[in-house]
């Protein structure tokens, strides 16, 4: 079971999963980013052996939250698909089709390539760009993010990872959630990505995904 943390902007609160994903208390929204939905599919096609039941995983953890928060939006900024359409996508039908009281709305990516009627037959609304609610924004790439203070600006795109020094000179690197003074980064949802190792400032907060914990840096 995810044990969240709570992480207070602006006076709204957030809740950080183990799981990669934030739910925002006062938009009644799950955020998430980076689900490259797909991805293993294209691995499979270019003859790599990556099992299907990674993308199952990720559907079914996603799912898990959606049921605990009862959320009546998903907010998806970015690269929820990973490139051209494939087997997958018809896995993701099946799954979006069960949950047709959420509104789905995706914050395009660079992966995020599928023809708009395609998104529009799913049932999901795409924003290019920039999307606002609830004076906050949200944009896939931190390079885009909104820097007036009317706006705090979640962001995705770089899968940010913090190393963690242990024994001796042992180091090893956890997925983390990044909360600088204008935007925030949150980690890639998919198990099947890397790391981009992120550098915090002295006023930025890191927090680390550990063995199922949230744990502030």
């Amino acid at each position: 079971m995810f044990l969240p943390v709570s992480h207070h902007i602006r006076n709204n609160t957030f809740w950080l999963s183990s799981e990669r994903c934030i739910y925002w208390e006062q938009g009644e929204a799950l955020i998430v980013s980076d689900l490259h939905i797909g991805k293993t599919g294209h691995f499979r096609k270019a003859g790599i052996a990556v099992p299907q039941a990674v993308l199952k995983h990720d559907l079914q953890r996603l799912f898990n939250h959606i049921q605990h928060y009862r959320p009546k939006e998903l907010i998806i900024v970015g690269d929820l698909f990973h490139s051209r359409e494939n087997l997958e996508m018809d896995l993701f039908i099946r799954w979006r089709n069960d949950l047709p009281g959420v509104q789905f709305t995706l914050v395009k990516g660079n992966h995020d390539i599928l023809p708009e009627s395609w998104y529009g037959n799913a049932g999901i609304s795409t924003v290019s760009g920039i999307h606002t609610t609830g004076g906050l924004a949200f944009t896939h790439d931190p390079v885009d993010s909104v820097t007036t203070s009317s706006h705090y600006t979640f962001t995705g795109h770089l899968h940010p990872g913090v190393r963690i020094s242990g024994m001796g000179r042992q180091t090893l690197s956890f997925p983390c959630y990044y909360f600088g003074e204008q935007y925030a980064v949150l980690p890639a949802f998919s198990q099947f990505t890397g790391l981009a190792h992120i550098e915090a400032r002295p006023n930025d907060k890191l927090f680390a995904i550990v063995n199922q914990s949230v744990i502030a840096m």
